[in-house]
């Protein structure tokens, strides 16, 4: 295992090592997919498939969009 590591800002946000980004082939303006499975989380390159799945849901889950739900779920 060669572990590459990252530092959070304040924003929660993280760079993206150099090798991994290699690896992944990722570019400036793609999206990323993180895989959760307990307590385990996989990063990987976005698939058309996945933006695809994504923006067929957009509209279905307006009932989380209020401002109260945004004020709950912030700092998750």
């Amino acid at each position: 295992m060669n572990p590459s590591t990252s530092k959070l800002t304040s924003k929660y946000q993280a760079t993206i090592p150099e090798p991994v980004r290699r690896l992944l082939k990722l570019q400036a303006g793609d999206s990323i997919i993180f895989d959760i499975e307990g307590e385990a989380v996989q990063l990987r390159k976005a698939r058309p498939v996945d933006l695809a799945f994504a923006k067929s849901l957009e509209g279905t889950l307006s009932e989380w969009a209020s401002a109260a739900d945004e004020d709950a779920y912030r700092e998750l």
